[in-house]
């Protein structure tokens, strides 16, 4: 039996603008990561950077249904990625992140699963809260250390 990390969250507001909102980088990059090299598209190759940290991720575009799915495979080690999206009314939308396909074991297993849950969920609020109401919330910039000027 693999593990299977899942988050979710409701946000209130309409379908296509949450799921426009993680595939558009120029939206993505003001709740997650830092800079994309383009948008989520079937068969793309992108790297996500987080500048602050000096992070990169390369991001393979495994699938995509417009409004309902996004599939990649990303990290070290690599990983899949479910993001799926259902219309709960015309102003609000479940967002639920399943990481699974995670090949390690024992406390490697258990350091990712802890990881990936917190970083997950953390998207989803700063998702959510800037979607919702606008404000840019550094959540995932202000997650780590070292906190210090803005890295923009």
């Amino acid at each position: 039996m693999s593990a299977v990390i899942e988050t979710q969250m409701l946000i209130r507001k309409s379908i296509n603008i949450v799921f426009n909102a993680f595939v558009d980088p120029l939206i993505t990059s003001q709740f997650w990561f830092s800079h994309s090299t383009g948008y989520v598209e079937k068969g793309k190759l992108l790297q996500w950077t987080w500048q602050k940290y000096g992070a990169k991720a390369e991001v393979q575009v495994l699938d995509i249904h417009e409004n309902s799915l996004i599939r990649i495979e990303w990290g070290e080690p690599k990983s899949k990625v479910d993001f799926k999206f259902e219309k709960i009314s015309a102003m609000e939308t479940y967002v639920t992140i399943k990481n699974y396909d995670i090949p390690l074991q024992g406390q490697a297993l258990m350091d990712f699963v802890i990881d990936s849950t917190g970083g997950f969920t953390t998207v989803l609020d700063a998702a959510k809260i800037y979607l919702e109401h606008g404000i840019s919330p550094n959540l995932v910039q202000d997650k780590f250390p070292p906190f210090g000027a803005a890295e923009e």
